[in-house]
């Protein structure tokens, strides 16, 4: 109650839960239920089965706090605190756990690489100290308070992912979380449906600075000139990484192949050689802000050397398939926006050499205005990438083709349909050695795609 501002309705003000819930399904005796109220379901709907299952604790809307449901709760022994909104209720309560004893914080936030390095920086964070780390990609505001509600004392450091789709999301973020360190990878068109324009991300992702620690670290991305007018802003001196000679944390030396991507890591106090088992010159600024956390908690240049070199890639993140019977799939239906379809399809032309390139891709959502505009530039790119084929789906598959038309590419090598219309018509084009990028947002499932060309073409064991 002194964390939610509520009011208890039921049970005793002692009740002790191991654990917080919002999903009735894999919820725990010990337990407290907090019923979210989403675009979906009603987490009160949910009420009934929550009582059967005899769990300790409830924390609901108090609009919802009837007289009839009371007395079911209290008959069944269940605590009940009925709070003004449980959504804000549940930032309230990892903010307050957060701070029940001496747990540190990373908060990165970007455009593009959020996750891979977030999974970077806990393995390399991991060398040292006992860490907290999401699981998936629970990076909202219900995502990252259930992942602080899971830490314990053991705990030294939590690392987390911080994304938003509106203006104050980042910031509401930041004073639940309160990072020691702030780490932003770059800024890009991404969300721009609820944000509007370029800067209104840039301004988004700059809220971050305002909940920093009086003492704490910022680590900025020297290579966007986007992050870079937020270093303007910064509370503290920031720590720089990238490419550019004015970074802190900085690679030379660059070799990308199928398998992997080595580079020369450069710290204020040495060097070292650094192996990414992953593909694509942008996972190289994924390693480097990773490093750079490393380097501000003064782990060992070494260990950030094993800990990157170790990394397992995320699933749908630039995963290179070698099928038996076919092409090279390169997997990236993780997310799209703009920038990480251009960076997909470079990383393809690099590692591709005289081989066909081909490129499948979906719709990539939450670009509001400019959507039309995006895609049509996507297939611009798409196009002078020297493409043999592309295959688009989605609702804005005509602007994708016409871009690519616009850029060079005749109607023969385009195809446009759904993604069974697709399987179909790869199958009748694919060769062997061909190289395939299959890329697009969350919600147009392309992974479904990847899984078929699988099932049709065969897995080797081992990736190219």
């Amino acid at each position: 109650m002194d964390a939610t501002g509520g009011a208890l309705c039921s049970g005793d003000k002692a009740s002790r839960f191991d654990g917080f819930s919002i999903d009735s399904r894999t919820i725990h005796q010990k337990a407290c239920f907090i019923c979210l109220t989403g675009d979906v379901h009603d987490g009160h709907t949910f009420i009934p089965d929550i009582i059967k299952q005899d769990v300790t604790g409830i924390i609901l809307n108090r609009e919802k706090a009837d007289r009839a449901l009371l007395n079911q709760l209290t008959e069944a022994g269940i605590t009940c605190v009925a709070v003004q909104d449980t959504l804000t209720a549940l930032g309230d309560l990892a903010s307050f756990h957060r701070r029940r004893w001496d747990l540190s914080v990373v908060a990165l936030t970007g455009s593009n690489g959020k996750t891979t390095t977030r999974t970077m920086t806990t393995a390399v964070i991991n060398r040292r100290f006992k860490t907290l780390s999401p699981f998936g990609n629970f990076n909202n505001l219900v995502g990252v308070p259930l992942t602080l509600l899971r830490a314990r004392r053991n705990h030294e450091w939590a690392i987390l992912e911080l994304g938003m789709n509106r203006p104050g999301e980042i910031r509401r973020l930041g004073q639940i979380c309160a990072p020691d360190i702030g780490l932003i990878t770059n800024i890009g068109p991404a969300h721009l449906e609820g944000l509007g324009s370029l800067e209104g991300v840039m301004n988004a992702k700059g809220e971050i600075l305002e909940t920093l620690s009086p003492k704490g670290g910022l680590i900025l991305n020297a290579d966007d000139p986007m992050v870079m007018r937020l270093a303007k802003r910064a509370p503290c001196k920031p720590i720089l990484f990238g490419l550019s000679k004015n970074a802190d944390i900085r690679a030379t030396a660059l070799e990308n192949s199928a398998a992997a991507v080595s580079f020369q890591l450069h710290v204020p106090d040495g060097a070292i050689h650094v192996s990414l088992p992953i593909p694509g010159e942008f996972n190289v600024s994924n390693a480097l802000a990773a490093a750079a956390v490393g380097y501000c908690l003064k782990i060992p240049l070494n260990e950030i050397k094993t800990a990157l070199g170790s990394f397992l890639p995320v699933k749908g993140r630039m995963n290179i398939l070698r099928t038996v019977h076919g092409p090279y799939l390169i997997d990236d239906t993780y997310n799209a926006n703009p920038g990480s379809v251009k960076a997909a399809l470079r990383t393809m032309n690099g590692l591709r050499k005289d081989r066909r390139g081909i490129a499948v891709l979906g719709d990539m959502l939450e670009l509001g205005r400019a959507s039309r505009d995006l895609h049509a530039e996507a297939g611009g790119f798409a196009a002078a990438s020297g493409l043999a084929k592309l295959y688009v789906t989605g609702n804005f598959a005509d602007a994708v083709e016409m871009g690519a038309l616009a850029g060079g590419m005749t109607a023969a090598d385009i195809f446009c349909g759904s993604k069974d219309d697709i399987f179909d018509a790869l199958k009748k084009t694919i060769q062997p050695d061909d190289w395939v990028l299959i890329k697009g947002s969350r919600g147009m499932r392309m992974e479904t795609l990847v899984q078929a060309l699988l099932a049709q073409y065969g897995r080797m064991e081992t990736s190219a």
